[in-house]
């Protein structure tokens, strides 16, 4: 296992690299493998384990009972996932998580993760932190309100990469998303968001060539 990537995730902050193997192993924690396409989760499992990302990419998902997608997160090497349902055991998942190319996974089970009886040092550091990463996730499903509550194609888009502006602290940076990831995220059709896109750089008020975007705010919205 890429310890180095444990080191930097959040969950582990403030925990020595020389504890991470113990902790695990106190924690009963495993790995699995998964290829593209393949669920960790889906809409109405269980989730017993947290989970880390280790390598590739899982987006997690919400689907409607008529196969409607929507993208609601992509999730990166040394992200947490799923940490919700695994803290409240029992409760099923109102979305899926599904590898988006071959990836690898550590599962940390609720039922040893949450054990008040197992706690040490590095323990309670890795509760505390845990409490950080879930209030993070609900800043980043804030946002995700913002970008998808303006009517408009144009609104969402202005909302979401004046946001990816501030997060980068530049008006030039990369997003996460292709295309169609994007246009799920936002919950709009592919081909009309990639219009207005290309309306949005005819009007000068951006500049992009697939994931990359640089924001021109001498520009106005009519």
């Amino acid at each position: 296992m890429n310890l180095s990537i444990l080191a930097r995730c959040g969950l582990f902050r403030g925990i020595e690299t020389a504890e991470l193997s113990p902790l695990l192993r106190r924690l009963h924690a495993f790995t699995r493998e998964f290829d593209k396409f393949q669920p960790i989760y889906r809409v109405g499992d269980t989730a017993h384990a947290l989970c880390i990302l280790l390598s590739g990419g899982v987006n997690i998902e919400r689907c409607d009972a008529w196969g409607h997608k929507t993208l609601l997160d992509r999730i990166t090497p040394g992200s947490v996932f799923a940490e919700t349902y695994a803290c409240v055991p029992g409760t099923p998942m109102m979305v899926s998580a599904v590898a988006d190319e071959p990836s690898e996974v550590l599962f940390l089970p609720s039922e040893t993760l949450l054990s008040s009886a197992a706690q040490d040092s590095a323990h309670s550091v890795l509760l505390r932190n845990l409490l950080d990463v879930t209030a993070q996730k609900n800043l980043l499903l804030t946002r995700k309100i913002f970008h998808t509550s303006p009517k408009s194609i144009r609104g969402k888009l202005l909302s979401y990469l004046s946001a990816q502006a501030v997060q980068h602290g530049s008006d030039t940076f990369d997003i996460p998303f292709d295309r169609q990831q994007l246009a799920d995220y936002l919950g709009v059709d592919r081909s009309a968001l990639s219009a207005e896109l290309s309306r949005m750089q005819r009007d000068g008020l951006i500049a992009y060539k697939k994931s990359h975007f640089v924001l021109n705010h001498s520009q106005s919205d009519e």
